[in-house]
């Protein structure tokens, strides 16, 4: 966006009928429709000179100004009274076993009204008196991540020395870690390492893709422990390890074999699931199978104790959830 407001704009004949939150993207270089969004909400938009809808539908011809920025709010993370399944502490870490459905910490733009509550990072500023101030105030503790609705393992530093050892160690490739994801399909190899780069996908921001030249390295090594051949279709369930932690990479490395993980929409998994030769029916739901979370499991977790040198080393079950799934796909294959 230019440094000099305002900037006028006027509609041609040929944009009528569009949104006007899709136009300005459109029009203002390197400007997300997300933060076009922000202008308008703020204001900073005016129509005709007057404040307008990011949904407004444009007739040509009008006037639009844009006056400024939108000033977003400072980011802070919150104190939140959230249980949390604590399976390891001391005076340098902890190690939690994170549900499914709780983000870490909060994303770029949240504020407190939106997407800036209940996460890992305000529970962990409930129940600790210190934390690691490394990651800044908006990830205080917070040595790596897990996808939202990944659950199991993750480490916590409680202050910025333990922090930076920790650190090092995931950089350096000696924290082990292992999954277990259950994915469509029968897997080919056994055992198989994917080793494509990871980069953003340029046209769906919110997916990474393996696509694209210039990625950053990513290494995942799986294990196949069990093949499922079931009415509801194949799966397998897989052990797998990182080398790396890019972003969503064992959901997008599995998703690029043409096997992702199941209950992953983002990647390519179906919504539900429904018994082979069986016709859709919104009334009979005992022939269709559903996860609404994905399932992938951060199931064990060894590291070198930054203070100590001892070795830690945790597991975590697999959760109800997805233990119940798998009973229930293993039963149909048995004619359950």
């Amino acid at each position: 966006m230019p440094d000099s407001f305002p900037i006028l704009i006027t509609v041609a004949d040929d944009d009528a009928g569009k949104r006007l939150d899709h136009f300005l993207v459109s029009r203002l270089e390197g400007v997300s429709r997300a933060r076009v969004q922000e202008l308008i909400a703020a204001e900073k938009v005016l129509v005709d000179e007057a404040p307008a809808k990011a949904s407004l539908k444009l007739r040509g011809g009008e006037s639009i100004s844009v006056l400024g920025r939108a000033e977003r709010p400072s980011l802070r993370a919150m104190a939140e009274e959230i249980p949390l399944d604590i399976r390891y502490e001391d005076d340098d870490l902890a190690i939690i076993n994170k549900p499914a459905g709780m983000m870490v910490h909060a994303g770029a733009g949240a504020t407190e009204s939106d997407h800036n509550r209940g996460t890992l990072v305000n529970a962990l500023l409930h129940h600790f008196a210190s934390l690691s101030a490394v990651g800044g105030e908006l990830r205080p503790g917070i040595v790596h991540r897990l996808d939202k609705e990944t659950s199991g393992l993750i480490v916590v530093a409680k202050n910025d020395e333990a922090h930076r050892k920790l650190a090092a160690q995931f950089a350096q490739r000696e924290v082990k870690k292992k999954y277990i994801a259950l994915v469509h399909g029968w897997v080919k190899k056994d055992p198989g390492t994917i080793a494509n780069t990871i980069s953003r996908d340029r046209v769906h921001r919110t997916r990474m893709t393996t696509r694209h030249a210039g990625g950053r390295e990513a290494i995942t090594h799986y294990h196949v422990t069990r093949r499922l051949e079931t009415p509801f279709g194949k799966f397998t369930l897989l052990e797998v390890k990182i080398d790396t932690g890019r972003t969503h990479q064992i959901r997008v490395h599995m998703s690029s074999l043409g096997h992702p993980v199941v209950g992953d929409k983002l990647y390519g998994a179906p919504r539900a699931m429904r018994r082979a030769g069986e016709k859709r029916r919104k009334s009979d739901m005992a022939d269709e199978i559903s996860l609404g979370r994905n399932f992938l499991h951060a199931a064990e977790l060894e590291l070198k104790h930054p203070r100590s040198g001892e070795r830690v080393s945790l597991k975590s079950e697999l959760p109800p959830e997805l233990q119940e799934f798998l009973e229930r796909v293993e039963a149909a294959t048995s004619g359950g």
